[in-house]
């Protein structure tokens, strides 16, 4: 079964039902839902998503919602050893995204999940939208 990274982008254009991006998102994690693949998302991602439903719900709708999303994910640590990567590395000039590459690497996850490719360019796992993925099973 592949182990998929998913950057935070494709979790809240699932949650946040996003356009035009939501079908590609929804029909990811129905995937996992259907024990086909394992998506993983980094800690991080979990509290930049809360930060992004806050804006459309109370807080206990946003905990709600992200308790349902957990039971079908892994959320993988942000730890001293990731920061401390991501810190040191300077192929990702977006901190945020180094957190979430070394994330996935310590992780041994298989690829990566993103809308937005170009941030992980310098990732030695391969990368793909969404879509992407999604076309390569079909």
């Amino acid at each position: 079964m592949k182990k998929l990274f998913v950057d935070t982008n494709i979790v809240i254009d699932l949650l946040s039902r996003r356009e035009p991006f939501f079908d590609e998102a929804a029909e990811l994690f129905s995937l996992a839902d259907r024990k086909q693949i394992e998506i993983s998302v980094s800690s991080l991602t979990i509290a930049n998503t809360s930060y992004a439903l806050l804006r459309q719900m109370d807080s206990n709708k946003a905990k709600s919602v992200l308790r349902k999303l957990r039971l079908i994910l892994t959320v993988l640590p942000l730890d001293d050893k990731v920061v401390g990567l991501a810190l040191n590395d300077e192929t990702f000039s977006d901190f945020e995204d180094g957190l979430q590459y070394f994330t996935a690497i310590e992780a041994e996850q298989e690829l990566i999940i993103t809308r937005n490719l170009k941030d992980f360019k310098s990732s030695k796992l391969p990368t793909m939208t969404a879509r992407q993925f999604i076309e390569t099973i079909e």
